[in-house]
């Protein structure tokens, strides 16, 4: 698993805002969305491209295009919808996939699965999965392996929160075969009680969409 922290100004002040209580919806929204375009930029540097040859105003070229199949990104909802316009304005051709998953609430680390719009085949694809918050990690690895199961070997979680204790746990239960990359905008302290990052920045499906009793 390779792991990298988005150390950036822009970054930085970006997050601050998002953190605040007092920011509304509407801002938190622009904010995360701005916030993974920042992130798609590193999170695409191994994306694969083949040769194209073009002709400019002035002479033909060989440039560079996205290869075939198209990568994918999945949304985990409900929270990972809030990235998906910022990963599709920075990849238009990409395919887009969902994925519902939530965690058991007594057993943190164990997901449920509910709802799924993907391909049955993603053999040859690179998958970006887009999840706001790495708490536990239990949802990222399900996530991961959920794709595996139906061919992914090159997997990129973009994440804009992460804790200590999730990211160890991807480590240690993430399947080695899988070619794993996590691209966050910073790591915070650790998990409360009711395994939520602190400081974190609260529920982020909430404060994208609002409370659903």
């Amino acid at each position: 698993m390779e792991l990298q922290v988005l150390n950036h100004p822009l970054v930085e002040h970006k997050l601050t805002v998002l953190r605040d209580k007092n920011t509304p919806s509407s801002t938190f929204r622009e904010l995360v969305s701005e916030l993974v375009t920042l992130e798609a930029y590193e999170a695409t540097r191994n994306l694969e491209v083949v040769d194209k040859p073009i002709e400019t105003p002035v002479a033909p070229m060989v440039g560079k295009t996205i290869a075939k199949p198209r990568p994918i990104i999945v949304p985990v909802l409900r929270a990972g919808l809030g990235m998906l316009d910022g990963m599709t304005r920075m990849m238009p051709s990409a395919e887009v996939g969902f994925l519902g998953m939530k965690r058991d609430e007594e057993h943190p680390t164990q997901q449920i699965t509910y709802a799924n719009r993907l391909p049955d085949d993603l053999s040859g694809r690179q998958c970006f999965l887009i999840d706001p918050m790495l708490a536990t990690g239990g949802t990222l690895v399900a996530a991961t392996h959920y794709l595996a199961e139906k061919g992914a070997k090159d997997v990129t979680a973009i994440c804009i929160i992460a804790a200590p204790e999730g990211v160890k746990f991807v480590e240690e239960n993430i399947d080695p075969s899988i070619s794993f990359r996590v691209v966050v905008c910073g790591v915070d302290e650790g998990l409360n009680s009711k395994s939520y990052i602190v400081p974190g920045l609260g529920d982020a499906g909430d404060r994208l969409y609002g409370v659903i009793d």
